[in-house]
């Protein structure tokens, strides 16, 4: 799919969410979202990279010290099981309109999921949830074994127990960015659970906040 074509994807799912009055009124689903094909689309040729090395590129960046999340949708038609992965790419966008935003890698197996759900919830993770978010990093696993959760009030998804805050979404957009895609969601509805603080990553490793 072209850029044209994945704009005019863009646009219809927009159309579709101003129109409420074209959905049950009492359903939590949103309308699938267009995944993208995950290989043919490349952001630049190979005779316009610039001369920057992946592995140094890795190590520079990972000075940035971010929060970590956990991205969770519901189980779309067909699918037996809800879907979620780890996430530090994660940021608010916009106050008005409510609007948040992740980063995905365009090879994710659990992106295309949460496309078809249409929704998600953003589970902030406290000081002591690493093993919760290694938990939700492995690919192929049942990531939610043994993981206590209930449905997020508007959307469904998945809000994971004792996480100190949560965000439930619609998707609201999907951009292109390189070998990621940047994911919009639109704020539904929000909480904060207690006053533990964030966990931290940080070149490579989990840390804390310090008094």
């Amino acid at each position: 799919m072209g850029h044209a074509g994945m704009a005019a994807t863009v646009v219809r799912y927009l159309r579709s969410a101003g129109q409420p009055e074209s959905a049950n009124a009492n359903s939590n689903t949103s309308p699938a979202v267009d995944a993208h094909p995950r290989p043919e689309l490349r952001a630049v040729g190979e005779d316009e990279r610039a001369p920057i090395d992946p592995a140094e590129f890795r190590s520079v960046m990972g000075n940035f010290a971010s929060g970590v999340t956990i991205i969770t949708a519901p189980a779309a038609d067909g699918e037996g099981s809800p879907a979620g992965f780890a996430c530090q790419s994660f940021a608010s966008l916009s106050l008005d309109p409510p609007l948040v935003t992740f980063m995905v890698a365009r090879t994710s197996t659990t992106w295309p999921r949460i496309a078809r759900a249409g929704v998600f919830c953003v589970n902030i993770l406290g000081a002591e949830q690493g093993l919760l978010c290694r938990a939700f990093a492995v690919s192929g696993a049942d990531k939610f074994a043994g993981v206590v959760h209930s449905p997020a009030p508007v959307t469904g998804s998945p809000q994971l127990d004792d996480v100190p805050a949560w965000i439930d979404c619609r998707i609201h957009a999907v951009h292109t960015g390189g070998d990621h895609l940047i994911v919009v969601g639109r704020v539904e509805a929000m909480g904060a659970a207690g006053e533990d603080g964030p966990l931290l990553f940080h070149k490579g490793k989990f840390g804390r906040l310090s008094e």
